[in-house]
């Protein structure tokens, strides 16, 4: 690493701190030529998988963060979830996507733990996502679903 003041590459690690939400890791250095001291932060790279879409013809796209936490939020709109408990469900999904080093997933997989993660939280939340996600078209099966609920 070399010294953001003087530019030379002689640097020691003087303080190491990781921070889980993000992988990112602050190291303090020190410059041994110059005493100039500095902060770098580091972040480990992470494949995400590809998201298998179902329909004809197969659709692939990158998975993203941004567009499972929209759902999740669309799902909980005006409903007593706090924004801590979506973002933890979203890092949920996701370090389960990381952990187990998946390739491709499809994207039932995804909004299964989505629909398993809501209905922990929040009831209502949990329906809105299920009439979409389960493909609940009348309500019978609606009605089926808040049944199932309710025992």
């Amino acid at each position: 690493m070399r010294c953001s003041c003087c530019g030379t590459g002689n640097t020691r690690v003087v303080a190491t701190t990781t921070h889980s939400a993000g992988g990112e890791i602050r190291r303090r250095r020190q410059c041994q030529n110059c005493g100039h001291r500095f902060t770098t932060i580091e972040r480990v790279p992470v494949e995400l998988p590809i998201v298998v879409k179902d329909g004809v013809p197969l659709r692939r796209e990158p998975f993203s963060r941004d567009k499972l936490k929209q759902g999740i939020e669309l799902a909980c709109a005006k409903r007593p979830v706090s924004q801590a408990a979506i973002e933890r469900l979203v890092e949920g999904i996701e370090s389960y996507l990381e952990e187990n080093n998946i390739g491709e997933v499809s994207s039932r997989t995804i909004g299964q733990r989505v629909i398993d993660g809501l209905r922990t939280l929040d009831e209502v939340a949990y329906l809105r996502y299920a009439i979409v996600f389960l493909n609940l078209e009348d309500l019978a099966s609606v009605r089926c679903e808040i049944d199932r609920l309710l025992a």
